[in-house]
């Protein structure tokens, strides 16, 4: 009787490729998982500075000062100054009183006496009126511009954060911490905070975004002060806008209670 061993024979290369082949797909399918988990777990890592979550404490005491700030100068009525300069012309500046309303929008009642009706015949007094209509309009885009930033949004801030697009960038020998917010409140913008860490207020705020495209660059220097019962404030911002050739500074002074003489 002739057996044939040939089949245990062929049965046991193939046996051995099988299991390679299931050994090499079960270290694939780990490998993934762990690429997964490092994905998961890097951002958080960077958020929470990966040490005592210092980033994420920096970012809680920033929203949290800003927040406090916003409440004490409800109290307060003050002055506001506002000089335009346009291609390197200066303008008249333009003085208003300020005051938080009902709405906590903040009201401006324009001070002194109304501006002068442009002189000349009635097509250079329609162009002119044409001219300043459109610097109004372009005035009415860079307060909106500018309220998306000053003060901080708190919710902003923490949605940034949630992202993973803030960064620390400490600075002990000035006793400030400068925080970094990337896509702030429009894709490719970037605000840096500088925080002082003793004082806990924000010391200044500088912007970098656009009005409608990102070629139309404007930057945005705001420097902050404190009044005598600690409340910060905005002393002065300069915005930049350089695709028309504009610099508007904006200074807020003779910080007084509601009601005082």
């Amino acid at each position: 009787m002739n057996t044939n061993f040939t089949q245990p024979q062929d049965w046991v290369p193939e046996a051995r490729i099988v299991g390679s082949t299931l050994r090499a797909r079960n270290q694939r399918t780990l490998l993934l998982a762990a690429a997964a988990v490092l994905a998961a777990i890097v951002p958080v890592f960077a958020q929470t500075g990966g040490a005592g979550g210092d980033l994420q404490q920096k970012v809680a005491a920033v929203k949290q000062s800003v927040a406090e700030n916003q409440q004490r100068l409800h109290q307060y009525q003050w002055m506001e100054t506002t000089q335009l300069t346009l291609k390197g012309d200066p303008k008249p500046p333009k003085q208003s009183a300020c005051q938080y309303g009902p709405d906590g929008k903040v009201q401006k009642t324009p001070i002194g006496p109304p501006p002068e009706p442009p002189s000349g015949g009635r097509m250079k007094q329609k162009v002119i009126a044409k001219k300043k209509e459109e610097m109004q309009d372009y005035m009415g885009g860079v307060k909106n511009l500018l309220g998306m930033y000053v003060p901080p949004d708190p919710q902003r801030m923490q949605q940034a954060f949630q992202s993973g697009k803030v960064s620390l960038n400490p600075n002990p020998s000035s006793g400030l911490t400068q925080l970094v917010f990337k896509d702030y409140a429009q894709a490719g913008d970037q605000m840096t905070i500088a925080f002082d860490t003793a004082a806990k207020k924000v010391s200044s705020v500088n912007v970098n975004t656009y009005m409608d495209e990102p070629k139309d660059v404007v930057t945005l220097a705001v420097q902050f002060a404190s009044l005598p019962d600690s409340t910060n404030y905005v002393q002065q911002t300069v915005l930049d806008a350089t695709a028309k050739q504009l610099v508007v500074t904006t200074t807020n002074s003779d910080y007084r209670t509601l009601g005082a003489q």
